[in-house]
């Protein structure tokens, strides 16, 4: 079976958000065709989808590169995603399916049983899971594309909520839940400005790109033929 271009570029994206592939590092096309167990074709489709993301910059004469923002950009993202999260959990308010309540209920349920017994393994992956419904249940293909990148440039370059706030995020993700579920936008505008108010702060202390230790490299394509 041949391994899709789409499959590598979340193989690649994964290691950079992680940190096994640092700001700056070189993305030779054959080391990354051999890392992943693939052909360079959908190694090349993959890194011209990153770059246009941001992820990746192609630099002459040293080809494609994990790219490295500065704190000022980094800084933007943040105020980008003030104003951009609010008005995603407005239209998910008004244009939620019965399918995204289900999905959005059920990490609710996991993510505060997990935050409960202290289980910060899962928690990472639950929020993130719970961010991308959210912007699904916005029903705007364009708005969800950018939600969901803002959110992956976010993990990238800054830590994530402390594990402290754990039980006390997912009763403010529970309170976004039962909003978008009454249809009432407004109340889901204010519940997510208020929460991203309270987590900013915090953030903008870690540019996780300079303190975050790298994850152990995963090869998430070799063996699939």
């Amino acid at each position: 079976m041949r391994i899709s271009a789409h499959t590598v570029c979340t193989a690649i994206r994964d290691d950079i958000v992680g940190g096994v592939l640092p700001p700056g590092a070189r993305l030779a096309e054959e080391q990354l065709a051999q890392r992943y167990g693939v052909s360079r074709v959908p190694v090349r489709e993959a890194l011209r989808t990153l770059e246009s993301e941001g992820f990746v910059v192609s630099r002459r004469h040293a080809g494609a590169c994990v790219a490295e923002l500065g704190d000022r950009e980094a800084a933007d993202l943040l105020d980008i995603r003030a104003l951009l999260e609010p008005l995603g959990a407005a239209r998910a308010a008004q244009r939620r399916t019965e399918a995204h309540l289900k999905v959005l209920r059920g990490l609710v349920r996991l993510g505060r049983q997990r935050a409960g017994q202290g289980q910060e393994s899962d928690l990472r992956s639950l929020g993130d899971w719970f961010n991308e419904t959210v912007a699904q249940a916005t029903c705007s293909p364009g708005l969800t594309a950018l939600l969901v990148q803002l959110r992956r440039k976010i993990s990238w370059l800054y830590t994530g909520e402390p594990v402290s706030r754990a039980v006390v995020l997912w009763q403010e993700r529970g309170a976004l839940v039962d909003a978008i579920a009454r249809g009432d936008a407004e109340r889901a505008r204010a519940l997510a400005a208020a929460q991203l108010e309270r987590a900013t702060p915090a953030r903008r202390q870690f540019h996780a790109v300079t303190v975050r230790s790298p994850k152990p490299a995963v090869n998430t394509v070799r063996g699939q033929t």
